[in-house]
């Protein structure tokens, strides 16, 4: 069984200084090389200046690939290699034992390996995830976020006069409040969320599928959490929180940065409270159905081939998203959304009469159909648009339906049937819908 590993070799290095197998770590884009005990045993060192060699490293995950290394005895050597992508950079695993030794002591590798970077996402004294972890996985989110309309908030914890903890208990107490605090977060979060320990006495919390403010509710539940009993070494404890969701466009400093000022109010008024950044990319989505695509991006696999339509397309697309926008900052921006509404419910009106007058001239056999379906979403718009100009209040739900309704529905589904007509026409050609 492996042991543990020690603070001497939890580094990349101390990981595969000592491996029976030689190895190359690469790192600082691709320039610097580390090269373990086995290497420098066989092979000659200036062997990873070689171009094969550095064109492996480049290209991490292509499996296996044949080199010829030259050796300190000086003869040349067969050997095959394999480029494995890290966190720390790149290692270039060798096997010089036709395939003798290597699976073994490779299972060995990948084990650690596993173990290194678990232990370098996660804070020592807590066990939570640790900054470093936060600024790789928020990215993710964000990304995932983007894609789906999905929402994501963030809570920023921090423990009231901790300072005055150690002050009086000492730090072997604070570290024992900092490790039963986590503890008692992880008790009341979700199995989707996340904890991390952000510096000192912080702590993050990231939330998927959570808009503000069901994030405020959570928060609230883990402030109690918190303060419901004393701590065993320290008495009564408290937080405050800071709670902001992620809007989409906005960085991952932006959305910290809100997160932390959230957290600012809190403490500043009062303490053992929860502040709340009450916006958000939720906001699109007033009856909470999940459904709402929060950024419209434009592939050429929409495409149906018709330049006309295929333009009119690409413009519906780009005013959607610019209604989105306007829509998230019209707290703002006011007067930045009747001129998107007006601009889209332009466009929509001569884009159907555009589509309708290039269909009829290829005589499509659905065109008094698609006539009906666009008489139907028109009138429903105008409605919608008529019921936003009384109340503001209603311009998430006409939000909802152009994303829904107009681009989700019609243009991927119903449109699709007409494709085929420009697909002959340009002889076959790869267009269509995914």
């Amino acid at each position: 069984m492996d042991r543990p590993l020690s603070p001497s070799d939890a580094t990349i290095h101390g990981l595969i200084r000592h491996l029976p197998f030689p190895m190359v770590l690469f790192g600082d884009g691709r320039r610097s090389a580390f090269a373990n005990e086995r290497f420098a045993e066989v092979f000659v060192s200036d062997q990873l200046d070689r171009p094969e060699v550095r064109g492996l490293a480049r290209n991490p995950g292509v499996g296996w690939r044949a080199l010829t290394l030259r050796r300190v005895d000086g003869d040349n050597r067969a050997a095959r290699a394999q480029a494995v992508a890290i966190d720390q950079g790149v290692l270039l695993v060798i096997d010089d034992t036709s395939g003798q030794v290597l699976p073994d002591a490779y299972a060995h590798l990948q084990r650690r390996v596993v173990e290194l970077e678990s232990l370098s996402a996660t804070d020592s004294l807590t066990g939570t995830w640790n900054r470093a972890q936060l600024e790789r996985t928020i990215h993710t989110e964000m990304s995932r976020a983007a894609r789906s309309g999905q929402p994501v908030s963030l809570i920023l914890l921090d423990i009231d006069h901790f300072k005055d903890v150690n002050d009086t208990h000492g730090h072997l107490a604070g570290d024992a409040v900092l490790t039963e605090f986590a503890g008692r977060i992880r008790g009341r979060m979700r199995e989707t969320d996340s904890l991390f320990r952000w510096g000192g006495e912080e702590f993050a919390v990231l939330a998927v599928a959570v808009g503000y403010r069901g994030g405020a509710v959570l928060a609230e539940g883990l402030r109690q959490t918190i303060a419901v009993e004393p701590f065993a070494l320290a008495g009564p404890i408290t937080a405050s929180l800071g709670v902001s969701e992620f809007m989409i466009g906005e960085s991952a400093e932006s959305w910290l940065d809100r997160t932390d000022r959230a957290l600012y109010a809190a403490k500043t008024g009062g303490r053992n409270r929860v502040y709340v950044d009450r916006k958000g990319s939720s906001d699109l989505d007033p009856d909470r159905s999940g459904i709402g695509l929060l950024h419209l991006d434009w592939r050429e696999a929409y495409e149906c081939g018709e330049p006309t339509i295929d333009a009119d397309h690409r413009e519906l697309f780009r005013c959607g998203n610019a209604l989105i926008t306007a829509t998230i900052k019209r707290d703002e921006w006011p007067a930045l959304w009747p001129a998107a509404l007006d601009s889209l419910m332009t466009h929509l009106v001569r884009h159907f009469e555009t589509e309708e007058a290039v269909l009829a001239r290829h005589n499509y056999s659905g065109l008094a159909g698609h006539q009906r379906e666009h008489a139907a979403l028109l009138r429903r718009a105008r409605e919608l648009e008529s019921a936003v100009n009384q109340d503001e209040g209603a311009l998430g739900i006409l939000v909802n339906f152009i994303v829904r309704d107009v681009i989700s529905r019609h243009f991927f589904k119903v449109d699709s049937s007409f494709y085929p007509l420009f697909k002959a026409a340009d002889g076959g050609a790869n267009h269509g819908v995914v």
